[in-house]
């Protein structure tokens, strides 16, 4: 029995060799230094190190903004995509949002905290334009660019984008019959989304959220270009454990890229299940 070479293997060669040199092999060695003390002996104690309170409450801080960005942009994003999709606006107005939650959604980094900065820092025009038109001065009532808020509103400017990409398809899933058989029926359309709209959106939003969060909790570019890595994320504690200053331990970095991992694993496991949910309505 002669063996056949299949040579459609061939074509993804290419990629498969780059998610294993640049993904998994890095994947790889962090767990093992993860496992490691700085003398190279195998051992628990740098995980266990990340139950110190400093460490702890960096991970928590992550979770919570992580948490708040994905539930406002699942919300108003969803709103959005619903208005778009379901709401009767004119194609060129559809095309226009998608095209720039496309580029939106990818948008981050130095020029996004910039962006900002010059829009809603202490000088930024849209912070003078209340101050001087409105007489309404948002920094003498407590908000800050670089508070806790501030950066989840900084991150909305790529979670909605990125929520109206994903939800798109689940709502042109819906289909037109079941609306009309639920008003054949008597229902309102509080009761026809309340029963069977929402219902069926629910996995796929709530794994939409999934992706949101884990979008958010690895987001670093944006948040150091803004505060300067003095607003201690999970990203922010890693990058500084790695690079060489004086808080130099690249193995407590990697347990907590180990954990990011682990984390990571968890919300787009959960997501899989929940896809896996949603596309049995659109069979």
């Amino acid at each position: 029995m002669s063996l056949r070479l299949d040579w459609n293997w061939l074509g993804v060669a290419p990629y498969l060799t780059f998610a294993f040199l640049f993904l998994i092999l890095p994947i790889l060695y962090l767990i093992q230094g993860a496992f490691q003390t700085p003398d190279g002996s195998y051992s628990l104690t740098t995980l266990i190190s990340l139950s110190q309170p400093q460490l702890a409450g960096s991970y928590w801080l992550s979770i919570r903004l992580s948490f708040v960005s994905a539930s406002l942009g699942a919300v108003f994003g969803l709103f959005l995509a619903c208005a778009l999709i379901l709401g009767g606006l004119p194609s060129w107005m559809r095309r226009a949002f998608m095209t720039y939650s496309g580029v939106a959604s990818n948008f981050a980094g130095v020029p996004l905290a910039f962006a900002f900065i010059a829009t809603l820092g202490r000088l930024g025009l849209a912070t003078l334009i209340l101050r001087d038109v409105f007489g309404l001065n948002i920094y003498a009532a407590g908000f800050s660019l670089f508070s806790f808020w501030g950066l989840a509103i900084v991150y909305l400017y790529f979670q909605m984008p990125l929520m109206v990409l994903m939800i798109t398809p689940a709502l042109e899933g819906l289909r037109p019959q079941w609306k009309e058989a639920a008003e054949s029926l008597g229902a309102s359309t509080w009761q026809y989304w309340r029963h069977i709209g929402l219902p069926i959106l629910a996995p796929s939003v709530l794994g939409c959220f999934l992706l949101l969060f884990a979008n958010a909790f690895g987001t670093l570019a944006t948040i150091y270009a803004l505060t300067g890595g003095n607003y201690e994320v999970v990203p922010i504690v890693l990058f500084q454990q790695i690079r060489g200053n004086v808080l130099y331990n690249p193995n407590l970095g990697y347990a907590l890229a180990f954990g990011m991992i682990l984390i990571m694993i968890v919300t787009n496991s959960l997501y899989f299940l929940l896809r896996r949910r949603a596309e049995r309505w659109q069979k």
